[in-house]
């Protein structure tokens, strides 16, 4: 709700400011809801140059938040916005149409790793979480989200047969766990393999992997700058392939150098870990065109968490533009 009403107040925000598009020719001005190397091709596009070379320089930001990355588009402060598709199709349900486009999906799963405290051979999803504790992530966050439609469709429910910390901050979930409570809990990389390396805790399964695809981190931008800038978007999107590319044709240690620029306090073999891991359950997109199939399950997602009322008939189109995309 506090996410929501924020959004609401941005909206109204937009309004009550003229948009102003990047204050020098060459420059994009961009948040992202938070600083992660599943966002890998976006600091590769960046270090390797590949942005220079379509004309662009990124001014990065970053929100720690989807409410602050929205209301930074909305009121002109920044471009373009990395964030969970889910914000955009809140203000839409709501019944606003002058909202932010998405024009380029960057992640198609989610990114974190179930760890858990005892090792498990041959870890059932089903089964072995039965009767136990997770700590799954903030409640209405696409990670939580993500986890509750993989044990809902298992036919667990939380506070009946499984328990699902939904309350506990993300910055504050590995020290929760690590200080004894759950018996799950789930993570980002590098610090999965990190945790799991210091000898206190064991990565059982990828959540992305089994949830299948969703739209999880995608690019936008309001209608007027995409209007008036479809040079730099495409030139953008552009960057972002050629990052993906560099990615998927280099060994990980090659890649956790070009990135070591955005994460200078990770080491080099803490990068290769998460890139490994990253590669390993397919995280990025090849194009950055969404798929209407993987958007119809982010709606079921949202639906099953109760974010998004089940009659609502929100449509790909309402909310994505690919044909920026398409042209790459």
């Amino acid at each position: 709700m506090k996410k929501f009403l924020i959004i609401c107040l941005s909206i109204m925000l937009f309004f009550s400011v003229s948009f102003v598009g990047c204050k020098n020719s060459d420059v994009i001005r961009m948040s992202e809801v938070t600083h992660s190397v599943f966002y890998a091709p976006l600091y590769v596009a960046i270090n390797q140059g590949y942005m220079e070379e379509e004309g662009i320089k990124i001014e990065l930001t970053s929100g720690q938040g989807s409410d602050v990355c929205m209301s930074s588009l909305l009121s002109g402060n920044a471009d373009i916005a990395l964030l969970g598709p889910e914000t955009v199709v809140y203000v839409r349900a709501n019944g606003s149409t002058n909202h932010p486009i998405i024009f380029g999906q960057l992640t198609k799963r989610d990114g974190s790793f179930l760890v858990s405290r005892t090792p498990i051979d041959n870890f059932n999803w089903q089964t072995d979480l039965t009767g136990k504790t997770v700590i799954a992530g903030r409640r209405g966050g696409m990670p939580a989200m993500t986890f509750e439609y993989i044990v809902n469709s298992l036919g667990l429910t939380n506070g009946n047969n499984i328990t699902l910390d939904l309350d506990t901050s993300f910055g504050a979930m590995v020290p929760t766990f690590q200080g004894g409570s759950g018996d799950f809990c789930t993570m980002f990389e590098p610090t999965a393999t990190e945790y799991q390396n210091q000898g206190l805790g064991y990565i059982v399964g990828s959540v992305g992997a089994y949830s299948g695809e969703i739209p999880y981190t995608c690019f936008m931008a309001t209608s007027s700058f995409m209007k008036n800038h479809p040079d730099k978007i495409e030139g953008f999107l552009r960057a972002i392939k050629k990052a993906y590319n560099f990615i998927m044709t280099n060994d990980s240690e090659t890649v956790a150098r070009a990135l070591q620029p955005s994460f200078e306090t990770s080491s080099i073999e803490s990068l290769s870990y998460a890139v490994t891991s990253y590669k390993a359950i397919d995280a990025w997109m090849a194009s950055s065109a969404m798929t209407e199939a993987s958007f119809n399950k982010l709606l079921e997602v949202l639906k099953n968490a109760n974010t998004l009322d089940a009659s609502a008939n929100i449509k790909m189109t309402d909310v994505v533009d690919n044909s920026f995309a398409l042209k790459i």
